[in-house]
């Protein structure tokens, strides 16, 4: 069942409905509400919206940057992803103190094929990655001879403390990240709109424990001789995660379904890295806007009902506007007050059922590691761009992702 594409129109329509005009930092004018939240079971697919196509490949790109603890453009340019471009050449543009300046188009190339250029230019401060993996603070020391009080720089992994934390004590209510540091906040292009995130694990009652254990392929319905019980369940997954992020400022025609599946995927991700099942995936939004140039896009895609003679077209000749296969049984004649049998579609967006994501399970533990699992390690490994690479092309899997055409929209910078 597909939950999420409905909770997502509902927004759009809320926000259509209910939405106060207010400006903004872009100058293109938003129509606002506040304080809303989306909730999703993972069991119940990967949350990526179909109602309109959502490029995943680039959600996986942008995720891995900010796991590599990366702030430059350039990894992302390389991998032909441009999310950042426009505040990397905004900065750019108020920054550069030569005589020329360079358009759209030749800043991106300078930043792909010029490594001074990109140091200089493609740095976007202290934003996502940087607070991830490696926060800077000043703490205070004591110099044990002179019995001096001195400060000293420490740089935090948060990404590396969850991990540990997961794995020693995930019972824990202080499983979180923060990328809001206000101390940084000056220095970034943009503070950060999604500021923190929150995982919580509970331990899997017995029927989830045994239906998970056989998903997996690891239940067995007596032991093995030689092997003792222990043994048998020592790859059982035994807890559920979830995930909760928070965001202060949500684009929610363009940012938001990439903010959904990037949490979903980050999510996924650290669950397979401890071994857990992923269980909800929750947002909390905040200032909560369409831009007044994505309006006519967000009607679009809440789309409109369709009559009994669309109906009736769509069953006998498969001829649907938006490009929608058949995904009803052509076998049954078509009933349309049982829609439980006969899903023929009802709306001009009618959302499709959601994909499923693999991650190769080859992938744990690393190759050449012998022992029990280092996460710790692995995600040591996010820095190695062939690791990045071989994820992006080998071991995250999108399968069966149905949608609906993309609904082009501007990006406001």
């Amino acid at each position: 069942m597909n939950n999420l594409d409905k909770q997502y129109i509902t927004l759009l329509q809320d926000i259509l409905d209910n939405g106060v005009t207010k400006s903004d930092r872009t100058g293109t004018g938003t129509i606002s509400v506040f304080g809303r939240q989306i909730r999703h079971s993972m069991k119940d697919g990967f949350p990526l919206i179909t109602t309109k196509r959502i490029p995943f490949r680039l959600v996986m790109v942008e995720l891995l940057w900010f796991l590599r603890g990366d702030t430059n453009i350039k990894y992302l340019i390389d991998n032909d992803c441009h999310i950042w471009d426009g505040d990397a050449y905004r900065n750019y543009l108020n920054t550069y103190k030569g005589n020329f300046e360079m358009d759209m188009e030749e800043f991106v190339e300078a930043i792909k094929t010029n490594p001074e250029f990109a140091d200089a230019y493609g740095e976007l401060g202290p934003v996502y990655g940087k607070q991830w993996r490696c926060w800077q603070t000043e703490v205070f020391q004591k110099d044990e001879e002179s019995k001096k009080v001195f400060h000293a720089t420490r740089q935090i992994d948060q990404i590396a403390n969850l991990i540990t934390d997961l794995k020693t004590n995930p019972e824990s209510r202080r499983l979180m990240v923060n990328a809001w540091n206000p101390a940084n906040l000056e220095e970034s292009v943009l503070p950060p709109c999604h500021y923190g995130f929150q995982v919580y694990t509970r331990e899997l009652g017995p029927i989830e424990l045994l239906e998970q254990s056989k998903k997996d392929g690891l239940w067995r319905d007596e032991i093995p001789e030689g092997m003792t019980l222990s043994e048998v369940q020592k790859n059982f997954k035994t807890r559920a995660i979830s995930l909760m992020w928070n965001q202060r400022s949500c684009d929610t025609f363009l940012g938001l379904p990439f903010n959904i599946a990037s949490y979903g995927l980050l999510l996924e991700i650290i669950a397979k890295a401890v071994n857990m099942v992923p269980d909800e995936l929750i947002g909390n939004l905040g200032d909560t806007h369409l831009y007044s140039n994505h309006i006519e896009q967000a009607k679009e895609q809440i789309g409109r009902e369709l009559s009994d003679e669309e109906r009736y077209n769509i069953w006998f000749t498969n001829n649907y506007e938006t490009g929608m296969e058949r995904f009803f049984d052509s076998t049954k004649l078509p009933n349309f007050e049982d829609s439980y049998y006969n899903p023929t579609p009802t709306r001009t967006r009618e959302p499709y059922p959601l994909p499923t994501l693999n991650i190769n399970t080859e992938w744990w533990p690393r190759e050449g590691e012998d022992g029990p699992l280092n996460a710790i390690s692995i995600f040591e490994g996010f820095k190695d761009d062939s690791f990045c690479r071989c994820l992006l092309e080998e071991d995250i899997q999108l399968i069966n992702y149905q949608s609906h055409p993309t609904i082009k929209a501007p990006l406001s910078n």
